[in-house]
């Protein structure tokens, strides 16, 4: 789970959160939904959906990644149902 302290607005290293918005996609069974959120919004929903995989800027990111990046330039961020394989 990420950590940051909504009180400040600080994630776990202490780098301020940011109110900037970008474009989230968040897919699920029924297509996909597309939001305007910030930073603090977006890790807020990527930790309520256990397993998903999140992309940034077309690159898979881990949850802890995406609370470190510069949200002027993180680009559309992708988060889908995580794909199981097997029988």
């Amino acid at each position: 789970m990420i950590e940051w302290d909504a009180k400040n607005h600080t994630n776990k290293g202490g780098t301020e959160l940011t109110e900037i918005t970008t474009t989230v996609e968040i897919a699920d069974a029924t297509g996909h939904t597309t939001l305007q959120l910030t930073q603090r919004e977006t890790l807020d929903r990527v930790a309520g959906m256990e397993g998903a995989w999140v992309f940034a800027g077309d690159r898979m990111v881990q949850p802890t990644e995406l609370a470190e990046a510069n949200w002027e330039t993180v680009g559309t961020v992708r988060v889908v149902p995580g794909l199981v394989g097997g029988i």
